[in-house]
């Protein structure tokens, strides 16, 4: 009896090994990409994605009526299709019918539905409900009304032609979210969201690890009709310290890493922007145009001597730009600037070389400027953060040998955002990465109804012809003559100067050399719904 008994018992733990053994085999063959978030993310409602920390994240757990591709041009998501009426005015989305939410026990017994127009105006009346408080409501700022006509057809109109909207409509704010979830009062939206995209939400430890889980019900598929996404899961780690994840990037503990950090930059990369040959077998790297434009903006209300044109021109053409990427920024960086609108957008206008780096007509302007003022210096100040220092130290270098003393104020970024707002710093480091894929984005920042505090135009620029281009512009609906707007403001920019433009920056992404299909965009956005990870590389 007593050996039937061990015999059984034997049997039982080999059962239950071979159980363990299958559980971690399947776990292994997961594709699962990792990554790092340096900053923590405060919320997983996209009605707060207002930064790439969330936005990243929501991509992977929302969709809305429209997309972009790795090109920046609009997609269908959720509306298959979409007419606009000739005045621009009216917008009628025709919607999948196969779309549904994420599983939940507030859908009723089926544990989720699919997706319709109700939803839609539902979701955008919550962005603008005072009580909820997004930042994202400025995005409906220009609608007149939205309804569901039915089930099918989502109607926007809007109160004035405004050809950038579908842009706006691709921005995770005007996600598509459920009514039953976000009105239970005993179910916490922000750290467990319900939507629709090819990820559901599994785990969130704060600060800790993030796990989204492949969505077995998501609606697209690829060009072949194989069902989307590719991957089992997504794990976010929050490491604070960028060397920290770089080191679990290089031991292959992470999957992929974005931007360039400084406390890394110059072990993996040579001083031209290329890999180094020690990583070349392991990791790839990717760049591409990203829609920041640094600069420098002047406050035009300014009563020194940066309120004289001759000054800001001065400065702005005494300083090789293609010197400062190669050795402050390994030569990745946009150094033939034309104006704010960077390369990567219709509307991008060139520069000769004379005209961006021109050292004797520099000096030549501050010498008028001391004549006729009778003085023998000019003194202004730069006010940046200790992430530009470095640049702000290279040109206080340049412009000392055309005749301007600049002293820097190293200041921290809320300071310094703070100071440009209220209009109480004379000349400041900036910068501007678009919200929507439109040349309007950039050119908002200098129409005099937009001025700091009550909009983004910092350098409180006041120009009528300005004005009146860019009041035609968001309003034509022809986009060659739109463009060609676009071009005759930036010409004003050019030559009022109300701000140096530094470089257009260029997103740069590393990999694992078994991630594929993880493409990169001028918008820097991530989307892993297509990437998949190939096993025992």
């Amino acid at each position: 009896m007593k050996s039937i008994i061990n015999y059984i018992s034997i049997i039982c733990v080999l059962i239950a090994f071979s159980a363990c053994a299958e559980k971690n085999n399947k776990e292994e063959n997961l594709q699962v990409f990792r990554y790092n978030e340096n900053a923590n993310i405060q919320t997983l409602d996209p009605a707060f994605a207002r930064n790439m920390a969330i936005i990243w994240p929501c991509n992977q757990l929302f969709n809305g009526l429209v997309q972009l591709d790795d090109s920046l041009h609009i997609q269908p998501d959720i509306a298959k299709y979409w007419t606009i009426s000739e005045d621009g005015l009216t917008y009628d989305f025709v919607l999948r019918n196969d779309v549904y939410f994420h599983n939940h026990p507030n859908f009723g017994k089926q544990e989720t539905r699919n997706v319709v127009g109700k939803d839609f105006e539902y979701s955008l009346n919550r962005l603008i409900d005072p009580k909820v408080a997004s930042p994202g409501a400025w995005i409906l700022q220009k609608v007149e009304s939205f309804n569901a006509m039915n089930d099918s057809v989502f109607q926007i109109r809007l109160k004035e032609p405004f050809p950038a909207f579908l842009g706006l409509l691709s921005m995770r704010y005007a996600s598509v979210v459920p009514k039953e979830v976000i009105e239970d009062t005993t179910h916490d939206f922000r750290t467990n969201p319900i939507g629709t995209g090819p990820f559901y939400f599994k785990f969130w430890e704060e600060n800790v690890k993030l796990v989204l889980r492949k969505n077995d019900n998501y609606f697209e598929k690829d060009k072949n009709g194989i069902q989307l996404p590719y991957l089992d899961a997504v794990a976010i780690t929050f490491l604070p310290d960028k060397q920290s994840a770089f080191l679990q990037f290089i031991q292959g503990n992470l999957d992929f890493l974005s931007g360039l950090d400084p406390s890394y930059s110059y072990d993996i990369l040579e001083v031209d922007g290329v890999l180094r040959n020690k990583y070349k077998a392991i990791i790839n790297m990717e760049t591409g145009p990203y829609l920041n434009t640094e600069y420098l903006g002047f406050n035009m209300d300014a009563k020194n001597a940066i309120a004289d044109k001759r000054i800001r021109q001065a400065l702005n053409i005494s300083f090789d730009r293609e010197k400062m990427i190669l050795h402050l920024r390994n030569g990745l960086g946009t150094f033939d600037v034309g104006s704010i609108v960077p390369k990567g957008l219709q509307g991008t206008i060139d520069q000769s070389v004379n005209e961006l780096y021109n050292v004797e007509k520099a000096k030549a302007l501050v010498e008028e400027y001391k004549k006729e003022k009778n003085t023998n210096e000019v003194v202004i100040e730069l006010s940046t953060n200790s992430g530009y220092l470095n640049i702000a130290e290279f040109l206080q270098r340049e412009w000392q040998k055309i005749g301007i003393k600049v002293s820097i104020d190293v200041m921290p970024p809320a300071t310094l955002r703070q100071g440009m707002s209220s209009g109480k710093i004379d000349f400041f480091r900036g910068s501007w990465i678009a919200d929507y894929p439109d040349a309007e984005n950039y050119l908002s920042l200098f129409y005099s109804k937009n001025k700091a505090p009550n909009g983004p135009n910092y350098t409180f620029f006041d120009n009528k012809k300005y004005d009146l281009l860019y009041e035609k512009a968001i309003t034509v609906v022809n986009e060659r003559e739109r463009i060609s707007l676009y071009k005759d403001m930036q010409q004003i920019l050019i030559e009022e100067v109300p701000v140096i433009i530094l470089y257009y920056d260029t997103a740069i992404r590393f990999s694992q050399k078994n991630i594929d299909n993880l493409g990169i965009n001028p918008m820097n956005n991530l989307f892993l719904k297509k990437v998949s990870k190939k096993q025992n590389y």
